[in-house]
């Protein structure tokens, strides 16, 4: 068999292994075409500028790069996707396209475009900011935070790789072109809680509290060259603009300004890691248009640091909460998120924007911005790097409630199989456990957890152990790795059975198929020994093709994958092409005929494990020295021909249904029992060894 096996490996070096494209210049233009020009790559790193003339010169509106080049973390198939990302100068997403991938559940399942619609959620969004995937629609209904994508049901462990590899790209390309190293990148800096009472004069004095003036002459200036100079500049001593700017977190700041009651709101208000900038201003500008909605981001004015624009927006507080010494206008407080990245310990800028017009038919409007520094000392901060963990942490987060559940359901299962006396004293009870265990694996494992093990696992594996070395992948999937985790400690105890037996979310739906049988009068096909022992070796070889696919990096392993129904009747509902749902319900249909015929005949899962089950170390089904001659019982009541002749176990093809050590403990049904109970003895029962 095993010669059988490396032949078939061996006949597939023809193969050659898939390799990841990269887009050249022509491959840039056409996803950048005209009007834009792609630039030329840059002599460090493989990145496209994508320049955009505007006012007669060409600007820089974008840096087009390939992930692949940056970030190759390996998908739940075990290849890494690659996407097409156009970053923009001020780090958001302009642009964001697949270009490919080998993630199982979009391969002829839900199909790509759920993935292509995913990955556009990211244009418009910022790569400064730590982007997270949320529930599917909570983002499209207002459920979810600006920077959490909408995640898509069924996939949750490849769209946390594609995010992963979204960010960690994004941030590799703008650190060596955007300068993200100047901001916070990971820090948490808070406000110390240390109080010092000072009055507005003393804040102003250390700079604490800034006051901004900027004069029609300064204005001016700004807009020299536009023929947009100001014809009625007012007063000499009249300032355009008089500004104060605090910084209101640091509590000597935020009291002095807004009381202590006013500002433990504020606090609360913005929340953890939350930042407040006041504005104040007086003068002939303001920094609020007359139509300006309280709760929006100011148009008029820019928070800026490290080169990069601070998503800030209006907090929507009333006049009575500043203190009364601060000049009389239009104000504002602009909260900044955690998420924005802002380091209140390094300077940072204020720029307000004023705008002109010029022409009369045709009115142009010319804007120009004017800046200045605000800094506060950094002994006023605390800094720490938080021990966020590695990005795969979340889905563990996320699903912690599913584990619980799921490791709940392992430990009651362990001691029903170990403690086998106690299990079958009561075979109704039993027979009623397992069904609703079964059940619980159907329902809860495979169509609400997703947590259906899969060759595709294996496949991903393959893949990292001959080409990527980055097993990582497996992490994202926290139910079925928890599973994967019980099944090899099983593998070396009992075998293959418990997970085919009783873990597996397709077999449970077989078993429940089945006994529609009975009530439709459908007797099930008994197969012939020489047959039956044919078709078990069917499924070795789709395994070693599979694998030997795998192994080579060719494509071929995603497609002889789909040997396995899982992906259809349980990842996707039966909502799938109608191909794989006639597949799928034909096997299903099958099972009504020959009992569980694609796990004993097909299943390439069932067969690594039957592979990895020979090295268990008990042969625990009990056997007496009648089991095979006199007794047949057993051998005839096993559906699943895991019994020899001789009375000997077939471990590898046993399913662990019990069924046979009911038999053989109970005094009723065991026939050496009967037998000796008639002649007033006791059978004994004692290890056959497995063959």
């Amino acid at each position: 068999m095993w010669r059988f096996l490396a032949g078939i490996v061996a006949a597939l070096l023809w193969l050659l292994p898939a390799q990841a494209g990269t887009l050249g210049r022509a491959g840039m233009e056409k996803n950048f075409p005209p009007p834009l020009v792609v630039g030329e790559r840059d002599d460090r790193i493989p990145v496209w500028p994508i320049l955009k003339q505007e006012a007669g010169s060409y600007e820089v509106i974008a840096y087009a790069f390939e992930s692949i080049d940056f970030a190759r973390i390996p998908g739940f198939g075990g290849t890494a996707p690659n996407l097409l990302i156009a970053l923009a100068p001020d780090g958001t997403f302009r642009d964001a396209k697949v270009i490919t991938h080998h993630e199982p559940v979009f391969l002829e399942g839900l199909g790509s475009e759920p993935l292509f619609a995913f990955v556009e959620q990211y244009v418009g969004l910022s790569a400064r900011q730590p982007i997270r995937v949320g529930r599917p629609n909570a983002r499209a209904a207002g459920a979810a935070p600006a920077t959490t994508v909408d995640g898509i049901s069924m996939a949750t462990a490849s769209t946390r790789v594609i995010n992963e590899t979204m960010l960690t790209a994004s941030l590799a390309v703008a650190r060596e072109k955007l300068g993200f190293g100047a901001v916070n990148s990971g820090l948490r800096v808070e406000a110390k809680p240390d109080f010092e009472p000072l009055t507005l004069a003393e804040l102003e004095r250390r700079g604490w509290l800034k006051r901004w003036r900027v004069t029609p002459a300064e204005v001016d200036a700004a807009f020299a060259g536009t023929g947009l100079s100001d014809p009625d500049p007012g007063p000499a001593d009249e300032a355009f603009a008089d500004l104060a700017i605090a910084y209101l977190n640091v509590p000597t700041i935020g009291r002095t300004i807004l009381g202590e009651a006013a500002y433990a709101r504020l606090m609360r208000e913005i929340g953890p890691g939350g930042h407040a900038v006041m504005v104040v201003s007086s003068g002939r500008w303001s920094p609020l248009p007359e139509d300006f909605v309280l709760g929006s981001v100011p148009d008029r004015l820019t928070l800026q640091q490290g080169g990069l624009t601070v998503n800030a927006r209006d907090a929507a507080w009333e006049r009575r909460d500043l203190a009364p010494d601060l000049p009389a206008g239009p104000w504002t407080i602009l909260k900044i998120g955690d998420a924005a990245g802002f380091d209140p310990s390094a300077p940072w800028s204020l720029s307000v924007k004023v705008t002109r017009e010029r022409g009369q038919i045709f009115p142009e409007k010319v804007a120009r911005e004017i800046a200045t520094e605000y800094r506060l000392p950094p002994d006023l901060f605390t800094r720490e790097v938080p021990d966020a963990g590695p990005s795969w942490i979340d889905s563990w987060r996320a699903r912690g409630v599913e584990l619980g559940i799921i490791a709940a359901a392992l430990a009651l299962l362990v001691p029903v199989l170990s403690r086998q006396e106690a299990l079958v004293a009561r075979p109704q009870a039993f027979s009623l456990f397992r069904l609703g265990f079964l059940a619980f694996t159907l329902g809860f494992i495979g169509w609400y957890a997703q947590a259906q093990l899969s060759i595709v696992t294996l496949v991903g594996a393959a893949r990292a152990a001959f080409h990527t070395g980055d097993f990582g992948f497996l992490l994202y999937d926290p139910p079925s790795l928890l599973i994967w985790a019980f099944v090899l400690v099983t593998l070396v105890i009992w075998g293959r059975g418990t997970f085919c037996g009783w873990l597996c979310p397709f077999g449970a739906l077989q078993e429940f198929a089945a006994w529609l049988a009975r009530p439709l009068r459908i007797r099930q096909i008994t197969v012939p020994p020489r047959l039956d022992r044919a078709l078990r070796q069917v499924k070795y070889v789709g395994l070693a093709a599979i694998l030997g696919a795998a192994i080579l990096g060719s494509p071929l392993a995603d497609s002889l994958s789909e040997i396995e129904p899982f992906k259809t009747s349980i990842t996707l509902y039966f909502v799938r092409s109608l191909p794989f749902v006639l597949y799928a319900l034909g096997l299903i249909v099958l099972n009504l005929f020959v009992y569980k015929g694609f796990c004993r005949y097909l299943c390439p899962l069932g067969a690594s494990l039957a592979v990895a089950g020979r090295l268990r170390l008990l042969d625990w089904i009990p056997r007496r020295a009648e089991c095979g001659s006199p007794c047949q019982l057993c051998k005839v009541r096993c559906r699943y021909g895991a019994i020899a002749p001789s009375g000997r176990i077939d471990y590898p093809e046993c399913f662990q249904c019990m069924d046979c050590v009911t038999i053989i403990h109970d005094p009723t049904q065991c026939v050496p029992q009967v037998l000796a109970a008639k002649r007033g003895k006791r059978a004994v029962l004692q290890p056959v060894a497995a063959e």
